[in-house]
Protein backbone atom coordinates (compact mmCIF):
# COMPACT_ATOMS: atom_id res chain seq x y z
CA UNK A 1 0.00 0.00 0.00
CA UNK A 2 1.26 3.47 -0.88
CA UNK A 3 0.46 6.36 1.45
CA UNK A 4 1.64 9.82 0.43
CA UNK A 5 2.06 12.95 2.54
CA UNK A 6 2.32 16.60 1.54
CA UNK A 7 2.29 20.04 3.10
CA UNK A 8 1.08 23.05 1.19
CA UNK A 9 3.17 25.75 2.89
CA UNK A 10 5.91 27.21 0.67
CA UNK A 11 4.40 25.67 -2.44
CA UNK A 12 2.72 27.34 -5.34
CA UNK A 13 -0.53 25.84 -6.55
CA UNK A 14 1.31 24.66 -9.67
CA UNK A 15 3.98 22.85 -7.65
CA UNK A 16 1.45 21.39 -5.19
CA UNK A 17 -0.97 19.98 -7.77
CA UNK A 18 1.86 18.84 -10.07
CA UNK A 19 3.35 16.76 -7.25
CA UNK A 20 -0.01 15.10 -6.60
CA UNK A 21 -0.56 14.35 -10.28
CA UNK A 22 2.94 13.01 -10.94
CA UNK A 23 2.75 10.73 -7.90
CA UNK A 24 -0.55 9.19 -8.97
CA UNK A 25 -2.40 10.21 -5.81
CA UNK A 26 -6.06 9.06 -5.83
CA UNK A 27 -7.42 11.36 -3.12
CA UNK A 28 -6.38 14.00 -0.65
CA UNK A 29 -6.91 13.04 2.98
CA UNK A 30 -6.92 16.37 4.80
CA UNK A 31 -5.68 15.72 8.35
CA UNK A 32 -5.79 19.32 9.54
CA UNK A 33 -7.93 20.25 12.50
CA UNK A 34 -8.84 23.52 10.78
CA UNK A 35 -9.22 23.13 7.02
CA UNK A 36 -10.15 26.73 6.25
CA UNK A 37 -6.57 27.97 6.54
CA UNK A 38 -5.59 31.30 5.11
CA UNK A 39 -1.94 30.23 4.66
CA UNK A 40 -2.50 29.36 1.00
CA UNK A 41 -5.63 30.32 -0.89
CA UNK A 42 -5.78 27.04 -2.79
CA UNK A 43 -5.72 25.00 0.45
CA UNK A 44 -9.04 26.11 1.91
CA UNK A 45 -11.53 23.22 2.13
CA UNK A 46 -14.00 24.11 -0.64
CA UNK A 47 -11.32 25.47 -2.96
CA UNK A 48 -8.99 22.53 -2.36
CA UNK A 49 -11.76 20.03 -3.10
CA UNK A 50 -12.61 21.84 -6.35
CA UNK A 51 -8.99 22.22 -7.50
CA UNK A 52 -8.10 18.62 -6.62
CA UNK A 53 -11.01 17.28 -8.66
CA UNK A 54 -10.63 19.72 -11.56
CA UNK A 55 -6.85 19.81 -11.91
CA UNK A 56 -5.83 16.32 -10.79
CA UNK A 57 -9.02 14.27 -10.95
CA UNK A 58 -8.58 13.22 -7.32
CA UNK A 59 -11.06 13.10 -4.47
CA UNK A 60 -10.99 14.99 -1.20
CA UNK A 61 -11.87 13.99 2.35
CA UNK A 62 -11.42 15.78 5.65
CA UNK A 63 -10.40 13.29 8.35
CA UNK A 64 -10.58 15.11 11.69
CA UNK A 65 -9.96 11.80 13.49
CA UNK A 66 -6.37 12.06 12.19
CA UNK A 67 -5.87 15.63 13.45
CA UNK A 68 -4.43 16.70 16.80
CA UNK A 69 -6.60 18.21 19.52
CA UNK A 70 -6.63 22.00 19.65
CA UNK A 71 -4.95 22.25 23.07
CA UNK A 72 -2.20 19.86 22.00
CA UNK A 73 -1.54 21.87 18.84
CA UNK A 74 -1.65 25.19 20.71
CA UNK A 75 0.82 23.95 23.34
CA UNK A 76 3.30 23.05 20.61
CA UNK A 77 2.81 26.22 18.55
CA UNK A 78 3.17 28.43 21.64
CA UNK A 79 6.27 26.43 22.59
CA UNK A 80 4.73 25.33 25.89
CA UNK A 81 5.79 21.81 24.83
CA UNK A 82 8.66 20.70 22.62
CA UNK A 83 8.39 18.40 19.61
CA UNK A 84 9.15 15.24 21.59
CA UNK A 85 6.31 15.97 24.02
CA UNK A 86 3.94 16.80 21.17
CA UNK A 87 4.90 13.60 19.34
CA UNK A 88 4.31 11.45 22.44
CA UNK A 89 0.96 13.11 23.14
CA UNK A 90 -0.18 12.76 19.54
CA UNK A 91 0.89 9.10 19.33
CA UNK A 92 -1.09 8.44 22.53
CA UNK A 93 -4.10 10.21 21.04
CA UNK A 94 -3.98 8.06 17.88
CA UNK A 95 -3.78 4.93 20.01
CA UNK A 96 -6.68 6.11 22.17
CA UNK A 97 -8.77 6.89 19.07
CA UNK A 98 -7.81 3.51 17.53
CA UNK A 99 -7.34 5.20 14.15
CA UNK A 100 -6.18 1.95 12.58
CA UNK A 101 -9.69 0.59 13.21
CA UNK A 102 -11.83 3.63 12.44
CA UNK A 103 -10.03 4.41 9.17
CA UNK A 104 -9.87 1.59 6.63
CA UNK A 105 -6.90 0.72 4.45
CA UNK A 106 -9.15 1.08 1.40
CA UNK A 107 -9.97 4.64 2.45
CA UNK A 108 -6.28 5.58 2.39
CA UNK A 109 -4.92 3.39 -0.42
CA UNK A 110 -3.15 5.82 -2.77
CA UNK A 111 -4.25 8.78 -0.65
CA UNK A 112 -2.11 11.74 0.32
CA UNK A 113 -2.22 12.98 3.90
CA UNK A 114 -2.35 16.76 3.76
CA UNK A 115 -1.27 19.26 6.38
CA UNK A 116 0.25 22.71 6.30
CA UNK A 117 3.86 22.04 7.33
CA UNK A 118 6.32 22.28 4.45
CA UNK A 119 8.45 19.32 5.58
CA UNK A 120 7.20 16.14 7.27
CA UNK A 121 9.87 16.04 10.00
CA UNK A 122 7.87 18.01 12.59
CA UNK A 123 4.37 17.42 11.30
CA UNK A 124 1.65 15.14 12.56
CA UNK A 125 0.96 13.79 9.04
CA UNK A 126 4.24 11.88 9.26
CA UNK A 127 3.25 10.54 12.68
CA UNK A 128 -0.11 9.38 11.28
CA UNK A 129 1.57 7.64 8.34
CA UNK A 130 4.13 5.93 10.56
CA UNK A 131 1.49 4.89 13.11
CA UNK A 132 -0.63 3.31 10.38
CA UNK A 133 2.40 1.61 8.84
CA UNK A 134 3.23 0.10 12.22
CA UNK A 135 -0.39 -0.97 12.80
CA UNK A 136 -1.17 -2.28 9.31
CA UNK A 137 2.25 -3.29 8.02
CA UNK A 138 3.08 -3.19 4.30
CA UNK A 139 2.63 0.60 4.01
CA UNK A 140 5.10 2.48 1.82
CA UNK A 141 5.24 6.13 2.97
CA UNK A 142 6.14 8.66 0.28
CA UNK A 143 6.62 12.30 1.26
CA UNK A 144 5.95 14.62 -1.68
Amino acid sequence: MQLFTIGFTRKTADDFFSRLSKAGVTRIADVRLNNVSQLAGFAKKADLKYFAETICGVGYQHLVALAPEKTMLDDYKKKTHDWDTYEARFNSLMKERRIEQIISRDQLEGACLLCSEDKPHHCHRRLVAEYLRDAWGDVDIIHL
